[in-house]
Order: C-alpha cells, then sequence, then structure tokens
C-alpha cells in the first residue's frame, strides 16, 4: 500500500510539473526590433525638378562680400569655397552660397558631424549633407533612399509632389517617420535638376 501510494504520488507531481508553466527552464529571448511608422504612402525616389512645388517659390539667396578661413574645392574644373559648414561660389565680386555638389571633398569633417550606417554604408552627415570617406578625403554623396535622421537641417522646404508633402534639403527629399516612439525623417527620394 505504501508504495502504491509513494507511486502515485510521484506520478501525480510529474503531471503537475508538466502541466503547470515553468519559469525556471525557460529563457526569455530580448530582440531589438527597430519600427518605422510612415504617414505618406508614396514615395517618390529619383523626381525630376519639374514635379516638384515649392510652398516658398522663391528662395532667398545668401550673399556675403567675403568669406573668411575658406578653402578652395576644385571641382569640375571651376573653383569652389568651404567655410563654416557652408559652400559658397563667386558671382560679380561676391560669393553666394550654394547647396553641394556631388562630388566636392573636404580634408576634414566638423566636429558637430553625425555618423550614420545605412545598408553597409557609412555616412556622415553634416547640416544636412552627406559625406563618405574616400581615402584621406570626405566626398559629397547623395545618401540611399531608406536613411533614416533625426533633424533636419537649417534652411529645409516643405515641398509637394503629385499632391504629397515632404522636406527637401540640397535636392534630397525627406519623409517624417515615427521609429520606435520617436521622430525621424526618412531619405525617400532626389530630385534630379533640369
Amino acid at each position: 500500500m505504501k508504495t502504491n501510494t509513494r507511486t502515485y504520488v510521484v506520478l501525480g507531481l510529474f503531471i503537475v510539473a508538466f502541466a503547470l508553466p515553468s519559469t525556471a527552464q525557460t529563457r526569455k529571448r530580448t530582440t531589438t526590433k527597430t519600427t518605422v511608422s510612415r504617414t505618406v504612402t508614396k514615395t517618390p525616389g529619383r523626381v525630376s525638378s519639374k514635379k516638384v512645388v515649392y510652398r516658398t517659390p522663391t528662395k532667398k539667396v545668401i550673399s556675403v562680400r567675403t568669406v573668411p578661413n575658406r578653402t578652395v574645392v576644385r571641382h569640375n574644373g571651376q573653383d569652389y569655397y568651404y567655410s563654416n559648414n557652408r559652400y559658397y561660389t563667386a558671382s560679380r565680386g561676391r560669393y553666394i552660397a550654394i547647396a553641394p555638389k556631388v562630388g566636392f571633398r573636404i580634408r576634414t569633417l566638423p566636429s558637430n558631424s553625425v555618423r550614420i550606417n545605412y545598408n553597409n554604408h557609412v555616412y556622415f552627415n553634416v547640416a544636412g549633407t552627406f559625406y563618405q570617406q574616400t581615402n584621406s578625403q570626405y566626398e559629397v554623396v547623395e545618401p540611399e533612399i531608406g536613411t533614416l535622421v533625426y533633424e533636419l537641417p537649417d534652411g529645409y522646404e516643405k515641398v509637394t509632389i503629385d499632391g504629397l508633402t515632404y522636406y527637401e534639403y540640397a535636392n534630397i527629399l525627406y519623409e517624417k517617420v515615427q521609429v520606435d516612439g520617436s521622430r525621424a525623417y526618412e531619405v525617400v527620394g532626389i530630385i534630379d535638376m533640369e
């Protein structure tokens, strides 16, 4: 009788052990997943400048008489000037601030550059301009579509393409998105100047 009772007790314990969820033997795996939520449904990719409608039709032209501590940037046989995170071109005795052209190269990045890793590429973002390291210099490049930034540069503009609103700076189109509950801006297109 004692052995039957002992057998039933042991058997009952096994049944209870398998029936109840056990936390001692389970291992919880944690993974980080980036959630991006969009508000615009169509991403433009490469867009003709003729399709882009600016909210402010005339852009403000910034010109100065001198560019202090300038560095000469030679591109396609023409001289441009770089100083304080801005590029300039000479015109009629003045210097006009311009958007950087793909291919401009500088030797050192400013201290406020932000490193961005996207799709096996390393970008450096300085006030809305994307650079990649090429040998011992940094070259202005177009970012890949999908690259995220968490702040738009000063001087961005709202634009409309096919009735949808985007943010534009230096011919790069951004869309406002949510990334893990935080506001960010995703590169969704490049404007081809015509």
